[in-house]
């Protein structure tokens, strides 16, 4: 399993085991690049032992709080600092953490094994349990190499994978055996196996602010919650950069480390070959952006030979299977950029956090009350009678349990809006397991961290009491596109909004399709039989003409499914 992990950790390997518990770790040097911050991490005195993932972005001031509390430290890591945090206030230590974490801690003593996960699911925390163990991981593959784990497809997450462009939200996965453990989630396993979840965070999407109304009080609030935001994510002991698509979330990012003085910022931009008049690049808004702040600028144009190749190693990176095509635009721009720095700050999640899709203001005309239509309406791929067609009786989920999953989200307390609402489950259920996973899929398989801004868990809370219409207007994102016109130029805040192109992938083309007809007709996908045989015909036959309601490529959604399967070697 530990092997499995080397690509997420690179720099370094360790293992513990005591009574019935083991810990393997792959260590990534980002804080305390001494052996002393090596892991598993044992206090002998506290009867403590830890693993975690990802950075404490205050771990500073947590410790000069905890040494004022008689503590004592003997490395410079933000490790030890959850270690101490969790010897002096138990499992609700994971309310003074500021960061993106999952971690394991084991008290010796008690055997009580304790599983925490950050406020928004930025880092992964996969498990597998049967009678006799329990099994957790950073990613799922790394279970799968420990074996015993039960492979077969769940229904009810191959509904939501089809029914959202593949996204399967926690605690499930597509496989019946493996379970994640849910964002802003903390797991206490008692020696005999049975445990208790504490959920510990979750803004409640209602007005609340002393701002009230008042576009330029809120504007000046975000402004300041975005400069916290960016500060925070600049700890580190080795250099940070910026991937830089030329977009208004990733320059506001640039723009806010120039204003703190930060200079010759590393910033990294990629774009492909243009297919069928579709422009693969958006290197003039970045240009402009590297121009106007003095970065360390790299542009790196990728031609589309080398997609074949990246295609199957981003699907090996996944943890789950993915659809939208520009993951394997972050792996192949991720193997470029970990060249030059192990740390880079990214953009996303401000689309779901400040209200940026386009299918925003369709839901929000509608009456809280129908949220969960108009939802459905505008989001989902295709409606449950659509969805039983495409697949074989045995995988056919006996309900719209797509729609059961967003009906309960919907209808929990708060979330004055249809609005409020429908962000509140982007953000905190389904978010996790699209972006935000595929983003850290793909830079860790090259042992590079990317920290995400915008998923500030105050920022988050200030933006969940902003307005709806302070967010909608403007073609969405107003608050942060006024804050973009004071410190960028504006030809970058008003651009019409861009997404990570890669043609050969959105198009079909060849070698794409190739590879896509093969895994489709391979033995191993007849013998599987999840779609009617029909449909897989019907699509490579028309390759393009099938598109989801929101104009999708079906076959590259059913295709993505298979090749993920065969690559991991799941029968």
């Amino acid at each position: 399993m530990t092997d499995t992990l080397e690509p997420r950790g690179p720099d370094g390997r360790g293992a513990w085991s005591q009574d019935a518990v083991a810990l393997g770790h792959r260590r990534l040097k980002i804080i305390d690049l001494s052996e002393w911050g090596s892991q598993p991490m044992t206090d002998a005195q506290l009867g403590l032992t830890a693993v975690f993932n990802g950075c404490v972005y205050n771990y500073r001031e947590l410790r000069d709080r905890l040494e004022g509390l008689g503590h004592r430290f003997f490395s410079r890591s933000d490790t030890e600092v959850v270690v101490k945090a969790y010897a002096e206030w138990g499992w609700e230590c994971v309310e003074s953490l500021i960061g993106m974490f999952a971690f394991a801690v084991v008290e010796h003593h008690t055997g009580r094994v304790v599983l925490g996960r950050d406020r928004l699911g930025i880092k992964p925390l996969y498990i597998t349990q049967d009678s006799d163990r329990l099994r957790f991981a950073s990613s799922l593959p790394a279970l799968l190499a420990g074996e015993g784990v039960d492979t077969s497809l769940d229904p009810v997450a191959l509904h939501q994978y089809l029914s959202w462009h593949g996204t399967v939200p926690a605690p499930r996965t597509v496989l019946k055996g493996v379970r994640k453990l849910p964002p802003a989630t903390v797991r206490v396993v008692e020696r005999d196996g049975t445990h208790r979840d504490h959920c510990y965070w979750q803004p409640s999407y209602t007005r609340h602010s002393e701002f009230g109304e008042d576009p330029v009080l809120w504007q000046e609030a975000v402004h300041d919650a975005l400069r916290t935001a960016v500060r925070r994510r600049t700890v580190a002991d080795v250099p940070v950069g910026v991937l830089l698509s030329g977009g208004l979330d990733s320059s506001l990012i640039v723009a806010l480390l120039a204003e703190a003085g930060q200079e010759d910022i590393p910033t990294f931009a990629m774009g492909f070959e243009s297919e069928n008049g579709e422009d693969g690049d958006e290197f003039r808004y970045s240009d402009l952006i590297a121009r106007r702040f003095s970065t360390d600028h790299h542009q790196l144009m990728i031609p589309s030979d080398r997609l074949p190749s990246a295609l199957e190693a981003a699907i090996g990176a996944m943890s789950e299977p993915m659809v939208s095509h520009d993951a394997v635009a972050f792996h192949m721009l991720s193997e470029q950029v970990s060249k030059e720095v192990k740390v880079v700050l990214c953009g996303q999640g401000a689309d779901e956090v400040f209200a940026g899709y386009h299918w925003y203001p369709r839901i929000a005309s509608a009456a809280r009350p129908n949220a969960e239509r108009a939802y459905a309406d505008a989001y989902f791929d295709r409606t449950h009678a659509e969805l039983t067609t495409m697949l074989h009786p045995r995988l056919t989920a006996d309900h719209d349990a797509s729609l059961e999953f967003v009906r309960a989200h919907m209808a929990a307390p708060g979330a004055t809006t249809a609005l409020d609402a429908t962000l509140r489950m982007d953000v905190h259920a389904l978010m996790p397991d699209d972006p935000v996973k595929r983003v850290d899929n793909m830079t860790m398989a090259w042992g590079l961290e990317a920290r995400v801004p915008f998923l500030d868990h105050e920022l988050v809370e200030l933006a969940a009491a902003c307005p709806p219409q302070l967010k909608l207007a403007q073609g969405g994102k107003a608050v942060l596109k006024d804050i973009g016109r004071k410190i960028l130029p504006l030809e970058v805040v008003d651009r019409p909004k861009g997404y990570f192109p890669v043609p050969a992938v959105r198009h079909m083309a060849e070698p794409v399709l190739a590879r896509v007809r093969h895994a489709l007709t391979a033995p191993e996908a007849r013998r599987r039989g999840i779609f009617d045989q029909r449909l897989v015909h019907e699509l490579l036959e028309a390759p393009n003409r099938h598109r989801t309601k929101r104009g999708a490529n079906t076959l590259w959604q059913v295709a993505s499914l298979e090749i993920w399967l065969q690559t991991h070697g799941i029968k």
